[in-house]
C-alpha cells in the first residue's frame, strides 16, 4: 500500500499545480529539417511553455516539443523537474536555427538563445548532432 501511495502522490501533485496543462493538451504538428521529420507538441501558451516536458522520462523516436512566443527575444530554457536529457534548438522568425544547446536533467542552469528567436525545439539530447543538424539549418513546417 505504501508503494502505491508513493507512486500516485507525484502524479496527483503534478495534476494539482495551478495553471498546469492537462496531459495531452498541446497541439501536435509535423516539422522538417532537411529530410528529417519531427512530431512536435506545440507549447504556444504560457501554461504549456511553463510546463514543457517536465516529468517526462521518455520521448518517442523523432518526437519533441516546439515552444512558440509572439515576440522575438533571447529566450532561455532550463530543466527544472525534467529527468530526460534534452537538446534545444533556438530558431529565429525565418526558421533558421540560431544555436543548439545540450541541457542536463533536473537542473536550473539556463541555456539562452544567441540572438532573438520566436521558437525553441526540444529533442532528446544528441538528436540534432546525430543527424548533422547545426546552426544555420532551416526548420520547415513552423506555425505562423
Amino acid at each position: 500500500m505504501l508503494f502505491l501511495i508513493a507512486c500516485i502522490f507525484p502524479i496527483l501533485f503534478i495534476l494539482s499545480i495551478p495553471g498546469a496543462p492537462a496531459l495531452g493538451d498541446a497541439p501536435v504538428i509535423e516539422l522538417r529539417i532537411d529530410a528529417h521529420r519531427i512530431t512536435a507538441e506545440v507549447a504556444d501558451t504560457e501554461p504549456l511553455r511553463r510546463h514543457g516536458l517536465m516529468f517526462r522520462e521518455h520521448l518517442p523516436e523523432n518526437h519533441g516539443m516546439l515552444f512558440v512566443w509572439n515576440e522575438p527575444a533571447r529566450y532561455a530554457m532550463w530543466m527544472l523537474n525534467t529527468p530526460l536529457p534534452l537538446s534545444v534548438a533556438f530558431i529565429d522568425a525565418d526558421g533558421r536555427i540560431v544555436n543548439i544547446e545540450d541541457m542536463q536533467p533536473d537542473t536550473t542552469r539556463t541555456h539562452q538563445a544567441a540572438a532573438p528567436v520566436i521558437y525553441a525545439l526540444e529533442m532528446e539530447q544528441g538528436w540534432f548532432a546525430a543527424r548533422g543538424i547545426r546552426a544555420g539549418d532551416r526548420v520547415g513546417g513552423l506555425p505562423e
